[in-house]
C-alpha cells in the first residue's frame, strides 16, 4: 500500500499542535490511478481519510499515483490550473509519502529528462526557461532538505511551503522549456536542417563529439527518436456536417490547409442497411470544388459509445461476424468517397474501453482489416489509425484488464507490419469525460514524443478544448483547468481556449515527426441541431457566426509556418 500526506492549499498557518501543517479535511480524489513500468494503469483502490491518501494495488513492485490537483502559479507566471499531475514510481513503505513534495519530484525528473533529450543543457541562465529551470531545482532541493530534517514525519510547514513552491516552479519552467523547444526547432527547419536529415535517421552513434557540442545537439532534432518531415505541418479544422452555412464554409477556406470530415458510424447509419450521406456530401462537395482544400475523413470506426449505432451491440459476442460487418460498412463508406478523401483516419479507440468490447487479439486483427480494406479500395490514400486516449488511463479500469495500452498498441501495429502511414493522436481537455482532463504542456509533449518514438508521423487528429466552462457535477471526472490557480480559476473562457491552443498547436506542429494538427470542430453546433459537436463550447466560431479568439491564433501559426517566418 502507498499513503501519501495531503495538506490544505490554504497557507501554513497556523499549524497543528505538534508544529506540522494543518491535514486537509477533505479531497476530493478526481481521475485518480495508479501507474506501473511504462506508464501503464494498472488497477487499485484509493480512498482520502484524515488527511492521508491510501492506494492498495494488486501486483507488487515500485507504483506512482496520477490524479488532479491545484497548483497555483509561481511568481511572473500564469502557468498552474487544476491539472493531473503523477509521482515517479515509488516503492512501498510504512512511513507516508509527502504528497505535494513527489509529485514535484517528478516534475523536476522530466525537466532534467527533457533538457537532455533536447539538447538544452547548455542554454545560460539569460534564456528565461533556463532561469526557471534553475529556480525549480533550488526549490525542489530546499523542500529536500527540509523534509529530511523532519526524520521519519518529512511534514513540517517549510517542507510543505517549498514542496508547493518546487511544483509550481517546475511546471511553470516545463511550458516555457517547451515553447523554447519549439521555436528552436522551427528555426533549425527554417535553417533546412530538418530537410537535410528527412529520410534519414540519425542514430546516437552517428553524433560526433563536435556536434554533440552543438547547441542544441541533434537531440533536438529528433526530440525522443522517430521520423523527421521536411516540411512544415498542415494545419486544418474538422466540419461538423449538422449545418452548412457560406460564412462557416468561407472562414474554413480563409484560414486553414485542409477540413477534415468526421465519419461517425451512428450518423452515416442511424438504421441498418439505410445510410444517410446527404449532409457530408454538401461540405465535401464545396471543400473540393469551391474551396479546393484537401479533404480528410474519418474516424471510420469509432469504438465510443456515442459513435457506435446500437444495432451494431447484436454481434459484440459474434466477432466473426461483428468483423463482416465492419468490413461491408468500410467498403460503403470508402468507395463513396475515395475520389474526394486523401486521408483517410481508419479506426479510433480500438485498443481501449468503447461502445463495444474487443480481446486485445480482436482488436489487433480488426484494426489490420480495416487497415488493408482502405488499401485495398484506395491504394493512393494516406493511411492513419488513431490513438484516441494517449495516457491510458483506461487500463486501470475494471474492464482494463481486456485493453491494450497505447503505446503497446502502437508497438503491436508496428510489430504485425500493416501498412499505416501515420499514428493519429486525440489532444482533447477541459470536459468532464474520462480520458480530457487538463495536463501541463510537459506533459503533453512528452506524450507526443513517446508517440513519435514508434518511427512512423504522428497526426494530431484531434486539437481541442472548450471556450466555456464544462457543466459537470463534482465528481471524479471534473475536467480541469489549464493555467491561472486550480483554486481560483473561473474555468475555461474563450481567451484561455485561445492560449492553449497557441501553446499547444505550436509544441506539435513544430515537432519534427508531426505531419499535420487538425482542431476538433469549426463552430459550435447551434441549440436544437444534431449530432452535436465534440463538446459544448469547443468551436473556433460560435453559433451566431461570431470567430472567437483560438480562430485567429490557430490562423496565425498556420501562417508563420506556410510564410516560413520565425517563431516569437
Amino acid at each position: 500500500m502507498l499513503k501519501f500526506a495531503v495538506f490544505d492549499s490554504a497557507p501554513l498557518s497556523p499549524a497543528g499542535a505538534a508544529g506540522l501543517p494543518v491535514p486537509a479535511k477533505g479531497f476530493l480524489l478526481r481521475h485518480a490511478h495508479l501507474l506501473g513500468p511504462d506508464d501503464v494503469a494498472i488497477p487499485s483502490e484509493i480512498g482520502f481519510a484524515d488527511g492521508y491518501i491510501t492506494a492498495s494495488k494488486r501486483i507488487t513492485g515500485a507504483a506512482a499515483i496520477s490524479l488532479q490537483v491545484n497548483v497555483p502559479p509561481a511568481t511572473g507566471s500564469r502557468n498552474g490550473g487544476r491539472l493531473n499531475l503523477r509521482t515517479c514510481l515509488l516503492p512501498e513503505r510504512a512511513e507516508p509519502y509527502l504528497l505535494t513534495l513527489e509529485l514535484a519530484r517528478h516534475q523536476v525528473m522530466m525537466l532534467l529528462t527533457k533538457l537532455e533529450e533536447w539538447g538544452l543543457f547548455d542554454r545560460g541562465q539569460e534564456e528565461p526557461a533556463m532561469a526557471r529551470v534553475t529556480a525549480a531545482l533550488e526549490a525542489f532541493t530546499t523542500a529536500l532538505v527540509e523534509s529530511q530534517r523532519a526524520g521519519g514525519k518529512g511534514f513540517t510547514p517549510t517542507a510543505e511551503k517549498w514542496a508547493r513552491a518546487a511544483l509550481s516552479e517546475s511546471l511553470a519552467a516545463g511550458e516555457q522549456l517547451c515553447l523554447l523547444c519549439s521555436r528552436i526547432a522551427h528555426q533549425r527547419r527554417l535553417a533546412g536542417s530538418l530537410t537535410e536529415m528527412a529520410g534519414a535517421r540519425l542514430s546516437a552513434e552517428d553524433v560526433s563529439d563536435h556536434d554533440a557540442k552543438d547547441a542544441p545537439s541533434h537531440a533536438a532534432h529528433h526530440h525522443s527518436g522517430g521520423v523527421v518531415l521536411a516540411d512544415a505541418p498542415a494545419i486544418g479544422c474538422a466540419i461538423n456536417p449538422a449545418a452548412f452555412t457560406p460564412e462557416w464554409a468561407l472562414l474554413a477556406q480563409q484560414h486553414f490547409d485542409f477540413v477534415s470530415m468526421p465519419m461517425r458510424w451512428v450518423d452515416l447509419e442511424p438504421s441498418e442497411g439505410k445510410y444517410a450521406y446527404q449532409r457530408t456530401d454538401k461540405w465535401i462537395e464545396w471543400a473540393i470544388r469551391t474551396a479546393r482544400l484537401p479533404v480528410h475523413a474519418g474516424p471510420i470506426l469509432d469504438t465510443s459509445p456515442r459513435c457506435v449505432p446500437r444495432w451494431l451491440a447484436i454481434w459484440e459476442h459474434d466477432y466473426e461476424t461483428l468483423r463482416d460487418v465492419v468490413v461491408e460498412h468500410f467498403k460503403a463508406v470508402v468507395t463513396r468517397y475515395r475520389r474526394t478523401v486523401s486521408v483517410w483516419n481508419v479506426a479510433s479507440g480500438l485498443c481501449g474501453v468503447g461502445g463495444i468490447t474487443l480481446s486485445p487479439e480482436q482488436a489487433m486483427d480488426l484494426t489490420r482489416t480495416c487497415v488493408l480494406v482502405v488499401k485495398k479500395l484506395q491504394p493512393t490514400a494516406r493511411v492513419i489509425v488513431e490513438i484516441a486516449h494517449p495516457w491510458g488511463e483506461y487500463t486501470g479500469t475494471p474492464r482494463g484488464s481486456r485493453t491494450v495500452p497505447p503505446m503497446i498498441y502502437g508497438e503491436l501495429i508496428n510489430q504485425m507490419q500493416a501498412p499505416v502511414d501515420a499514428f493519429g493522436v486525440r489532444l482533447q481537455m477541459g470536459t468532464g469525460e474520462a480520458g480530457r482532463a487538463c495536463r501541463d504542456l510537459l506533459a503533453v509533449s512528452a506524450m507526443l514524443d513517446r508517440v513519435g518514438a514508434l518511427e512512423r508521423p504522428v497526426a494530431v487528429t484531434v486539437l481541442g478544448a472548450p471556450s466555456t466552462p464544462a457543466n459537470v457535477p463534482e465528481d471524479a471526472l471534473e475536467p480541469g483547468v489549464w493555467g491561472g490557480s486550480g483554486d481560483n480559476a473561473s474555468g475555461w473562457t474563450a481567451e484561455t481556449q485561445a492560449a492553449w491552443a497557441t501553446a499547444v498547436a505550436r509544441i506539435a506542429a513544430t515537432k519534427p515527426y508531426v505531419s499535420s494538427v487538425c482542431w476538433q470542430d469549426l463552430y459550435d453546433c447551434p441549440p436544437g441541431v444534431a449530432p452535436a459537436g465534440e463538446m459544448t463550447g469547443g468551436g473556433l466560431v460560435s453559433a451566431t457566426l461570431a470567430a472567437k479568439p483560438a480562430l485567429a491564433a490557430l490562423s496565425g501559426l498556420r501562417n508563420t509556418l506556410r510564410n516560413r517566418q520565425p517563431l516569437n
